[in-house]
């Protein structure tokens, strides 16, 4: 009678745990179907045909075509015939809706930047700040080509922000091409909105120590700027990394300075650059950045690897300023060796030569070529730029110094190349 009590109750037990697993399997089943059906609605929303006849899905279809169109074209050649270009690869709102032939002489201003793929995240803080257009040129190759061409398509899709304003164009090795990604579905697994995009591209964000992307690869960042510089029609230009912001308000405060007196067209506008503690938060206006700078916890960009790259800004001057809230022209420099200051400038000032690539000399070739050109630098009084993080020697690559020599030599033949191109000026550098 015991035992028959005892089978009972174990007969009772087992037939719950059973009941139970069965019900888990079946919510786990709901789960993936659920998911399944989430994954193929987003897959849709990205790539779906034109069923839907409202405006949200035409406009995606309208991205969706121009991409396919651009990639189409097989991008073009760069003069060394090494890399690849695809220009345009999404087009903002803003660049859509301009109408044909804008005039440049306008009063318009935009930024330009450079990245790989793993530092692709930090152009929604750099957004984030700058709030106007923005060309970006991405470098690619390998399998990080078909990964780059899927999240910018999806950045251009799920994130309003970026889809209004930010013009992306990809660069990757001649003997590679960028493909369509409407198949390629692991790229696209778990995205749903313009958080996952980021999350994704943060997990990316190791994957390369900054200029050592590949035995045989080489990073052409000046490539990389001319492309930008290229794909807004701005009259004026401000080029600078991926991982620097400007201060807060530039746009419209420098916008507000052309509308008073119109540049001379030899002059580029300097803005002082610094680099910030990781542990702070990014200063927004001059008042934060000088008091950041008195307890160290900014200082001036490049200090501990190149001082001399930017001590002609000369920033005691520029710290102590006192004067008017506006922006404006605080005091005009000569260019000197080494200095390689950020700028903005208009669009018709000369392209960065594209025979630098990796590290060293690819921006002081460029304010060299200024200098002999004839131009004259301008210290705005109170507009900065801010890199993330103290640069530090034990951070970069363990090729830097051979591809600083190698680019030393570049440079030598450049400067002797610039006789040629501006014979009638006695500037040297």
């Amino acid at each position: 009678m015991h035992f028959s009590k005892k089978c009972s109750v174990f007969k009772v037990v087992l037939s719950a745990l059973l009941i139970v697993a069965l019900l888990q399997l079946i919510y786990l089943s709901f789960l993936s179907k659920f998911h399944g059906k989430q994954q193929r609605y987003r897959f849709f929303e990205l790539f779906g045909g034109g069923n839907k006849r409202n405006a949200h899905q035409t406009e995606k279809n309208t991205k969706k075509e121009h991409l396919r169109y651009s990639l189409s074209t097989g991008g073009i050649f760069d003069a060394s015939g090494q890399y690849r270009v695809y220009r345009n690869l999404v087009k903002s709102d803003f660049s859509t809706n301009q109408k044909p032939g804008l005039d440049t002489s306008s009063n318009t201003f935009a930024l330009a930047t450079h990245t790989t793929i793993n530092n692709l995240h930090h152009l929604d803080s750099l957004l984030e700040r700058w709030k106007n257009p923005l060309s970006i040129a991405i470098f690619a190759h390998g399998q990080d080509v078909k990964f780059a061409t899927a999240l910018v398509y999806a950045l251009g899709i799920f994130c309003p922000h970026i889809q209004a304003l930010v013009d992306f164009h990809l660069v990757c090795p001649s003997e590679e091409t960028a493909s369509f990604p409407e198949q390629d579905r692991e790229h696209f697994s778990g995205l749903e909105d313009c958080a996952g995009v980021f999350a994704k591209l943060g997990s990316h964000r190791d994957k390369y120590k900054n200029y050592a992307i590949g035995s045989n690869i080489s990073y052409p960042n000046n490539l990389l700027r001319n492309v930008a510089r290229s794909g807004t029609d701005a009259a004026f230009i401000l080029v600078i990394d991926v991982d620097m912001v400007p201060s807060d308000s530039l746009h419209a405060q420098f916008l507000d300075m052309l509308t008073k007196q119109r540049p001379r067209t030899d002059e580029v506008f300097v803005l002082p650059a610094f680099e910030i503690r990781h542990t702070r938060k990014l200063p927004a206006n001059k008042a934060e950045l000088v008091q950041l700078y008195q307890v160290g916890e900014v200082r001036p960009f490049y200090e501990e690897l190149c001082p001399r790259c930017q001590a002609p800004t000369n920033y005691s001057r520029w710290v102590n300023l006192h004067g008017p809230d506006q922006l404006d022209v605080a005091f005009s420099l000569n260019w000197v060796d080494p200095w390689e200051p950020f700028y903005i400038g208009a669009r018709s000032v000369p392209l960065y030569d594209e025979i630098f690539r990796q590290y060293g000399f690819n921006r002081i070739s460029q304010a060299c070529e200024l200098h002999i050109a004839g131009y004259r630098f301008s210290v705005l009084n109170s507009g900065f730029v801010v890199h993330r993080g103290f640069k530090v020697q034990g951070e970069f690559h363990s090729r830097k110094d051979e591809e600083n020599r190698r680019n030393r030599l570049l440079f030598r033949s450049f400067k002797e190349g610039l006789k040629t191109k501006y014979p009638s000026s006695s500037r040297r550098c």
